[in-house]
């Protein structure tokens, strides 16, 4: 435990991505807990290609304000604060590209997005490095050091004129060995369809036209038409096969994340819940720790056994359906988590903002890019809570986040409420490929925090 300089408790939490705690153990956690006397217990989960020391100075720089928020509000009282920190992937920074008339989009909030992501200029073995230290398994670094390898192997192929038959055999070797770092439980016949898009790209019988699409859904192809693309299709699968890597590291993060959450803290909230009753605790999650979290609400057991007094998902990474009824889904069935929403006693709470560029531009492509979804054009289908807040859920209630950080109205128990912060989460500068999604260290995102942990 620690303490910061506003003298709350302080405790780290860190999980390998099975789940099991490495450090602090279960029972030191909830003896802590209990001998400083917290009543309320912010629990927050970093996201997406987050080191453990980005982690902390994020941590370090958000509970000091959410405790300054908290001081003196109505329905908060002692105050403690968990920083949970998993593996999560880093995919190599991309460069900024000159956006373009042909090749952007201007979003309703008035911001120019690039639509190419820049990743052709990584080379393989600059992906393989960033991604290595993402896995604990030597025989799975193993492979993603192959996949470099095979990548700029295949870049010098093309250039000492190799046959077509070579090219398409260096592309599927790429291809199994992405598949076989994906997990398992994303690529079951039984996972939640909602979140598994991207997987068609891994799952494609034929890796060159899956390449291709990826590399067209991120920008990596020449334009289209273009007669000097037509006879350099390998290098546009090549840089395709870049992209892949990437979405590779979403479909592990999800996978990760949720089993993470449900498997590690759900049921840590669930014996928190047994030994000290009163503890309310209230999960935040960005971007892909916003699963994390709430995938704990599946794993805390029925809504007697969990603590859990508000949830608050900061652009979160995962699909706008988790919650869903099956009514107006495109899906056809219920969400993953519809049936453990009540294991949040007070409101659910999600942001969105059209300046995340990272949930509202790349996830969707990641998503749908291997082309082979025939209703993929069925809007929002793909579509992340970052991007547009909750769908098909209910009772369901909007709100607009001010630049002050204030929020209009109090938060129900038992409501699902999309908040709209584009007046906060909106600092796109440095930020070429993600936009304003890890734009989240500021006062008005702690007062929200505090507002949807003060309702009762």
């Amino acid at each position: 435990m620690k303490r910061l300089r506003t003298n709350e408790p302080v405790w780290d939490l860190s999980f390998d991505e099975k789940g099991r705690l490495t450090e602090l153990g279960q029972d030191d956690l909830i003896e802590g807990i209990i001998a400083e006397g917290v009543d309320d217990l912010f629990v927050f989960s970093h996201g997406w290609g987050t080191s453990e020391a980005s982690a902390r100075r994020m941590y370090d720089d958000m509970f000091p304000m959410i405790r300054a928020a908290a001081q003196g509000m109505p329905g908060i009282a002692t105050t403690g604060f968990v920083g949970i920190y998993w593996p999560s992937l880093w995919f190599p920074p991309t460069p900024a590209t000159s956006a373009t008339s042909a090749d952007s989009i201007q979003s309703d909030g008035g911001a120019v997005v690039d639509l190419t992501a820049g990743t052709a200029s990584l080379s393989g073995a600059e992906i393989a490095e960033s991604l290595r230290s993402g896995f604990a398994d030597e025989a799975q670094r193993n492979t993603v050091t192959e996949i470099g390898r095979l990548i700029d192997e295949g870049e010098a192929a093309d250039r000492s004129g190799a046959t077509d038959a070579e090219k398409e055999l260096r592309l599927r070797q790429i291809h199994d060995c992405l598949r076989s770092l994906a997990p398992a439980s994303l690529l079951a016949e039984t996972a939640e369809p909602e979140d598994t898009g991207e997987t068609l790209l891994l799952t494609a019988e034929d890796p060159t036209t899956a390449f291709l699409a990826a590399a067209d859904a991120f920008g990596s192809a020449p334009p289209g038409g273009d007669e000097a693309s037509l006879g350099d299709w390998f290098r546009t699968a090549l840089n395709g096969a870049k992209d892949a890597a990437r979405v590779l590291s979403y479909t592990l993060m999800k996978g990760r994340a949720g089993d993470i959450g449900r498997d590690g803290l759900g049921p840590m909230l669930a014996v928190l819940k047994a030994r000290s009753p009163n503890v309310r605790v209230h999960l935040i999650g960005h971007s892909f720790g916003a699963r994390l979290v709430s995938f704990a609400l599946a794993g805390v057991g029925s809504p007697a056994k969990s603590p859990v007094a508000s949830l608050l998902l900061i652009q979160a990474a995962f699909s706008h359906w988790s919650f869903s009824h099956a009514g107006d889904n495109p899906f056809g069935r219920a969400g993953a988590l519809h049936t453990v929403a009540d294991r949040v006693h007070g409101p659910l709470v999600a942001t969105f903002s059209v300046f995340d560029w990272a949930v509202g531009v790349w996830y969707p492509r990641a998503s749908f890019l291997s082309r082979q979804d025939t209703e993929a054009e069925v809007a929002g289908r793909w579509g992340g809570l970052g991007s547009d807040g909750f769908k098909a859920v209910s009772p369901f209630e909007s709100r607009t986040m001010l630049a002050s950080g204030e929020v209009s109205s109090d938060f129900a128990p038992g409501t699902f409420y999309g908040v709209d912060a584009a007046d906060v989460i909106n600092d796109t500068e440095g930020q070429a490929f993600a936009g304003a999604h890890s734009d989240i260290r500021k006062p008005g995102v702690a007062k929200l925090v505090v507002a949807v942990a003060a309702s009762r």
